[in-house]
């Protein structure tokens, strides 16, 4: 039995396996440049983030129905609940289908189908945050919120993602200030590529809860205390930083210092179908590059849960922190 976590930094266009593509192509007669799904796992190669981003956004072009959309949650939960996931905080980018010509309420009756029963078909709770595409236009961000307004049933709460660079986070003040009078729960990715001050300007100027990425803020003394001083989680994606060239390799991930410092940290998955691993993979990789020891990977875990959007049900939130607590690690978690 892996040990119990939440995954909180999970887009789940990223869990689009080649396998499900291809069916997905094929169903919708969508053509796709590549001959068989060798060929598609063989252009999983990445420079950098916007060489990830131009695949991802070329195999969206499979996911046309809300059948489409079910199959694709369907494909990851019990994946994540075979890797210990309890409780999921999933992303999507609604943007990214509408400029397709599909509706907003397509996207989320599509994947409602299958998380609104993925507490009892997998035992996994979830819960969905609608992320807005940095490198669009503020006013195309307002235009997404306003067409999820009949739907904010369904969805919690907000986020930023796409190329970071050259796109700083004030840009979405507006959006973020009406999404809060929504009462919608609010993250960012920042720090990522960009700079430790979208990291600040995120806090400051978006008042975000949660940093997604984070990693450069440990080039910020002062934003480390700062961080560290008001409990803001980091959701850290550990495969997801090597194969985007974040960092050049595992072993000298920053985890380690990040959490000798303080910081609330977590290890999450990304897009793991283009990252290869989801989030146990990202654990179990975190332990043998970085020796972490079985304490460091159930401070991990409680993190996940601590950090995580669950005040509505603080009950299901100690259930799942006292499932962390009692986990007996075998020789390996």
């Amino acid at each position: 039995m892996p040990l119990p976590k939440a995954e909180l930094h999970l887009h789940i266009e990223g869990t689009l396996e080649p396998e499900l593509a291809f069916a997905l192509a094929a169903r919708n007669g969508v053509p796709l440049p590549y001959a068989h799904t060798d060929e598609l796992r063989k252009a999983y190669q990445f420079d950098d983030l916007q060489s990830f981003l131009n695949l991802y956004y070329e195999l969206m072009a499979v996911l046309r129905t809300e059948q489409d959309f079910e199959d694709l949650a369907n494909a990851y939960l019990p994946r994540a609940a075979a890797q210990g996931v309890r409780h999921a905080e999933i992303f999507f980018d609604p943007q990214a289908h509408i400029a397709r010509g599909v509706a907003m309420g397509t996207v989320v009756e599509g994947l409602w189908r299958a998380l609104g029963r993925s507490t009892e078909n997998h035992g996994v709770s979830t819960q969905l945050i609608m992320c807005f595409l940095r490198d669009e236009s503020a006013e195309s961000a307002l235009e997404t919120l306003e067409a999820a307004k009949p739907y904010l049933d369904r969805i919690i709460g907000i986020g930023l993602d796409s190329a970071e660079v050259g796109h700083p986070p004030a840009k979405f003040r507006e959006v973020y200030e009406a999404a809060a009078a929504l009462g919608l729960r609010r993250v960012a990715h920042a720090g990522e590529e960009g700079p430790p001050e979208y990291i600040t300007e995120a806090l400051d100027v978006l008042g975000v809860e949660r940093i997604d990425h984070g990693l450069r803020c440990m080039e910020d003394d002062a934003l480390v205390e700062r961080l560290v001083r008001e409990r803001v989680p980091l959701t850290l994606c550990p495969l997801s930083n090597v194969r985007l060239r974040a960092v050049d390799v595992l072993a000298e991930h920053p985890l380690p210092a990040m959490l000798d410092a303080g910081l609330l940290c977590t290890v999450n998955s990304d897009d793991p179908a283009y990252f290869g691993g989801y989030v146990a993979d990202n654990f179990h990789a975190v332990r043998d590059a970085l020796g972490l020891d079985q304490e460091r990977m159930r401070e991990l875990a409680r993190n996940s849960f601590v950090a995580s959007f669950l005040e509505h049900d603080e009950e299901r939130r100690a259930r799942y922190l006292a499932e962390v607590e009692a986990y007996d690690f075998p020789g390996r978690p």
